[in-house]
């Protein structure tokens, strides 16, 4: 089983300015995605390739990146792919073409970590590859937390009469009746090769792996940073798995 690990993320943001360099707890964001993805192959070893590609336009990312000491395979984000409204799977389909071709390697599983979802263990990694795998008619397996609002009972949207309604109507009287449902944290996605170079990127058969809740925070302004701190602290004074992420990012050089 062969593994290409992507890095995805370009220089601009317009939610926080240069969101993908920022310091968390006093450390690049990219030094917590590179200590789990080293934790990762540490503490599952089978997998006969394991590669790391970074796709950005962001000399200082790159700069960080090279101070972990990490090897990884460079690729430089194509203008076409820079812009804010691109779909990231685009990006992650072209990474996987360049990786291929810098390797040699043809891999079998492509794990796009984000790295404005930084806290995640190794775990979470093995999980989220295993739900793929463990499912033949599976293309894809991503991470989520248990949702704390329902579309079938206390989530609404404005319905043609221009009156507000649950998203989908049901006849439900109490929350512990609905079907169980997810939020997407955008920390994890795991693609099979030949999905993800396929012309079929809009139809997929997913599976998920379920994380914690508290890793759910996902950074798009500037109070997402200042509250993920304190997150961070909170799930790495309670979890070990995620305390040794934590502890593997802090012997990384800081520039």
């Amino acid at each position: 089983m062969n593994i290409l690990f992507t890095i995805c993320a370009r220089a601009g943001s317009k939610g926080v300015k240069g969101k993908n360099t920022r310091l968390l707890c006093g450390r690049p964001l990219a030094y917590y995605t590179i200590a789990a993805f080293e934790e990762y192959k540490i503490k599952y070893p089978d997998t006969q390739k394991i590669s790391l590609a970074v796709n950005t336009d962001s000399e200082l990312l790159n700069e960080q990146i090279n101070h972990t000491g990490i090897e990884y395979l460079s690729v430089e984000r194509k203008d076409s792919l820079a812009g804010d409204i691109v779909a990231k799977k685009d990006v992650i389909k072209d990474t996987l073409k360049e990786a291929e071709q810098l390797s040699n390697v043809e891999y079998d599983i492509v794990v796009d970590l984000d790295l404005t979802s930084p806290l995640r263990a190794a775990e979470d990694i093995k999980g989220t590859i295993q739900a793929l795998l463990e499912d033949e008619g599976a293309d894809i397996a991503y991470t989520v937390v248990e949702s704390r609002r329902s579309p079938y009972f206390n989530m609404v949207s404005k319905n043609e009469n221009g009156y507000y309604s649950t998203v989908i109507a049901s006849e439900f009287v109490a929350r512990q009746q609905v079907p169980a449902c997810y939020e997407m944290n955008a920390s994890i996605y795991a693609y099979r090769r030949d999905y993800l170079l396929s012309s079929r990127l809009n139809e997929r058969n997913a599976k998920i792996w379920v994380m914690k809740d508290t890793g759910i925070l996902d950074i798009d302004s500037e109070h997402d940073l200042k509250f993920m701190e304190l997150t961070a602290d909170y799930v790495w004074s309670n979890d070990t798995a995620y305390l040794s992420v934590k502890k593997r990012a802090e012997t990384y050089t800081i520039i």
